[in-house]
């Protein structure tokens, strides 16, 4: 425990000392302001029946729902800029040897860089729940569905961060890791669309990789067990790997 928060401090200074954890902060903030505020926008228009629609609308259904849908697409592009330096960046000045030489076991390295990663992907939801908390001031959403949301993204970012820290650990190329990361993360993201055009075996077994048909129940509130399989399962294979991966590189 001692080493993985030596780590994740490490790792949490280089975030903060260089720009990426600005970038990253700033980013996402400014991309789910402009989601945030155009929905808003829409929502409020369609409410007033203002040429998009007549009535009064479920704020759950048509605002949160989709935000969260939003902040999923906004990590998918920048959680790579977290994940490609954990190890490549190691690789490439030489200080990865001095970690594999180091009395720490390699799942507390692994374990550390994952949770420092983590620990970003927490303040950027935190940003996102600052959006949420002007919603629950002048409406009243269903705050099970937002708590059961946030649970959701919460494990799909969790599950990149693994992902991404097991290509990081290939390569001694950021450019190249951040490339990667981002391919397989989109693939991920769009693995059900076979589903359109295909509804086989070969559909449900892409229907089930698909990152967006699991993040689909959290966002509606619903908690399945094969979504908190499929997440956690990534998770655990993902750090895993990674760990493997830097034993057999030793």
């Amino acid at each position: 425990m001692t080493g993985m928060l030596a780590i994740i401090r490490k790792e949490w200074k280089i975030y903060f000392v260089t720009p990426a954890a600005y970038v990253v902060l700033a980013l996402f903030a400014l991309i789910t302001g402009f989601f945030f505020y155009s929905m808003l926008a829409i929502f409020a228009m369609q409410s007033l029946g203002g040429g998009f629609g007549q009535g009064m609308l479920d704020v759950n259904t048509n605002l949160v729902q989709p935000l969260f849908f939003d902040v999923g697409i906004t990590l998918l592009f920048l959680l790579p800029m977290l994940t490609m330096r954990l190890y490549a960046e190691e690789a490439r000045t030489g200080t990865l040897e001095l970690l594999k030489t180091s009395p720490l076991r390699r799942m507390e390295i692994v374990l550390g860089k994952f949770f420092s990663a983590f620990g970003i992907l927490v303040l950027l939801l935190l940003i996102a729940a600052a959006y949420l908390a002007i919603v629950a001031h002048y409406s009243h959403p269903d705050l099970r569905q937002i708590a059961v949301s946030f649970l959701g993204v919460a494990l799909m970012g969790g599950a990149f961060i693994a992902l991404g820290l097991l290509i990081s650990s290939f390569t001694r190329t950021q450019v190249a890791a951040g490339v990667a990361t981002f391919s397989l993360f989109l693939l991920l993201w769009v693995a059900d669309w076979v589903t359109a055009y295909n509804s086989g075996a070969v559909a449900h077994v892409f229907s089930y990789l698909s990152i967006t048909s699991h993040l689909q129940n959290f966002s509606q509130g619903i908690i399945e067990v094969q979504d908190l399989v499929y997440y956690l399962s990534l998770i655990v294979a993902g750090l895993f790997l990674t760990a493997r991966r830097i034993e057999l590189t030793e």
